[in-house]
């Protein structure tokens, strides 16, 4: 036995040691093998030199609408309506790629797309989520602000009711593809309302977006300051069903879901990297993979990418059962983010100077992973919803 499956139903390259591919289905299986392909054939070959050039390729968006990725766990107006699995073996195939590719379908799905499903007028459903889901209209999610990034109580950034409708003003920042998104779903306090959302065309005289330079952590992809200064926008520009807090954390929730998916991916082809690599240098006359402390390195990435799997995968069933809990998403983004991290350092290691290049994807990853750790609630945040779901008690504002 050398703990390879032969299937076709691997789930961790050709390791999955446990077969966790066998408890997916043939369309989950056919949904896996769509996105990996076109990972493979136009991901891979051209990630190095756009996360170098700092480059978000533009041009895979409508390609990424045709593969029927955006918005896919949606139901109607052009969605494809696919199971939370699929959705997951979604995002794990594309992160394989590269975080920020998946970046780009969780913000224009999860986020925008998900609050206008969930929280928009028939009208406005019927005016974006087509579109959206066609890559045609690309769409951005204002929620963070430069004061406030883990505490969106705190928001400073105002609505006001205006004769004709409201005027907007405040600041965020980190906001995914601002620059180039179409129409903005902006939160923002309303006196004696509490926090809404608005759609905001990005052409609304006021509406600024910078992109943030001198990165190193998701390089190819786009995050921005966005400003707006007395916004004017019509009365129905308003979600009329988002109403406190609840609106953009559900939002979050869909996000955080496909990250302990995604991570699992940029972690996977870091140790398959790793994996090939040990296989092929030979350091004082041997196999880098012979020597006890590489298997020790190798067995142990192994072990925490199949857990990680099954808690996704776990997860994903609970979805679509329609029992999923908060505290249960933030099991998996707090872990497999944290261990998809750890997973990427030790396939570096492995690799040795060779692995500070881009010639290899494991630190690549392993900077990108920084970002996706710190987005959709830092590991502090989701340490504080768990603890509050044993204890009782919330840390978050301790008396």
């Amino acid at each position: 036995m050398n703990g390879q499956t032969s299937g076709e139903h691997d789930l961790l390259g050709r390791h999955d040691v446990l077969d966790l591919g066998s408890l997916l289905s043939e369309a989950e299986l056919a949904q896996r093998d769509k996105i990996r392909e076109f990972t493979e054939r136009r991901i891979k070959p051209q990630i190095a030199r756009w996360f170098e050039d700092a480059y978000f390729p533009l041009e895979l968006v409508p390609e990424l609408g045709a593969l029927g990725v955006l918005g896919m766990h949606l139901d109607g107006y052009g969605c494809a309506g696919a199971s939370a699995v699929e959705y997951g073996l979604t995002a794990m195939e594309i992160e394989a790629g590269d975080s920020g590719i998946r970046t780009f379908v969780s913000v224009q799905g999860s986020l925008a797309m998900t609050a206008i499903h969930r929280w928009g007028s028939e009208a406005q459903k019927q005016r974006y989520l087509p579109l959206m889901a066609r890559g045609e209209l690309i769409g951005c999610f204002a929620l963070t602000e430069p004061e406030a990034g883990s505490d969106p109580s705190a928001m400073r950034t105002t609505a006001v009711r205006t004769a004709d409708g409201w005027r907007l003003n405040g600041a965020k920042r980190w906001i995914g593809l601002a620059s180039v998104a179409d129409v903005a779903v902006v939160w923002a306090s309303v006196p004696d309302e509490g926090v809404r959302g608005f759609l905001v065309p990005t052409s609304s005289s006021g509406f600024t977006a910078e992109p943030i330079t001198g990165k190193l952590s998701m390089r190819a992809s786009i995050q921005c300051d966005v400003r707006f200064d007395d916004v004017e926008l019509p009365a129905e520009a308003i979600l009329p069903l988002a109403q406190g807090l609840r609106g953009p954390f559900s939002c979050l929730n869909e996000a955080r879901y496909g990250i302990m998916w995604g991570s699992m991916g940029a972690a996977r082809d870091a140790f398959e990297a790793a994996l090939g690599y040990a296989a092929e240098r030979r350091p004082f006359g041997s196999a880098l993979a012979s020597y006890q402390l590489t298997q020790a390195k190798l067995v142990d990435m192994m072990l925490e990418l199949q857990k990680g799997q099954l808690l996704a995968l776990h997860t994903g069933r609970l979805k679509d059962a329609g029992t999923l809990r908060p505290e249960q998403i933030s099991v998996g983004k707090l872990n497999n983010v944290r261990e998809a991290l750890e997973i990427c350092h030790q396939a570096r290691s492995i690799l040795g100077g060779n692995g500070i290049t881009l010639d290899y994807s494991p630190l690549r990853h392993a900077n990108n992973l920084e970002s996706v750790r710190t987005y959709e609630g830092t590991d502090e945040v989701h340490t504080l919803i768990l603890g509050q779901y044993l204890t009782g008690h919330s840390a978050f504002h301790p008396s």
